[in-house]
């Protein structure tokens, strides 16, 4: 393609994503991103017993580091969702610095749509008022055994069987 052609299609490019961040911006999501630290990662999934035999589903996935700690220190499988197609390229992109893009997936969808039922663990980082929301499901969708695991908040009067605290809390249902 001749240079004239390549610049067109670079500007059509961008002009595009001009738009798509225009129209994102006036889009609010009911949990802002923010990133869960690294020991806190690693807390999530030694609470949870992530083992090699798991299906990880992690809720609201932001830059995908919960689920792709999962695959590459515990050997699980998974899939990540979160409504942010910019968080989705970040996790795919991070899946793939990792090397572990074959065993695992992360899809631009709502949490409240998706299919849960195949989760053998569920991670998130979620506020309090979505957490009440969603768990209406997680008792309706989830096997028996299924392992529940939350970053800092819990899901009120259900009590969870573990807690434990590594600069924030983690609890376990």
């Amino acid at each position: 393609m001749a240079l004239r052609g390549r610049l067109a299609c670079a500007l059509v490019a961008t002009a595009a994503c001009l738009v798509a961040s225009a129209a994102r911006a006036q889009f609010s999501y009911d949990v802002p991103y923010v990133p869960t630290p690294h020991v806190v990662v690693e807390e999530m999934l030694r609470l949870a017993n992530v083992k090699p035999d798991d299906f990880v589903m992690d809720l609201g996935s932001g830059d995908g580091r919960i689920l792709i700690a999962a695959v590459r220190k515990f050997g699980a499988r998974g899939v990540g969702v979160d409504l942010d197609p910019d968080r989705i390229a970040e996790s795919v992109y991070n899946a793939e610095l990792a090397g572990v893009s074959g065993r695992v997936a992360f899809l631009n969808q709502d949490l409240f749509k998706f299919e849960i039922g195949e989760a053998s663990v569920i991670t998130m980082y979620l506020l309090p008022s979505v957490n009440i929301r969603l768990r209406p499901r997680l008792l309706r969708e989830l096997k028996p055994g299924t392992r529940i695991v939350s970053h800092d908040f819990d899901m009120e009067d259900w009590q969870p069987d573990r807690k434990s605290t590594v600069r924030k809390n983690v609890f376990l249902w």
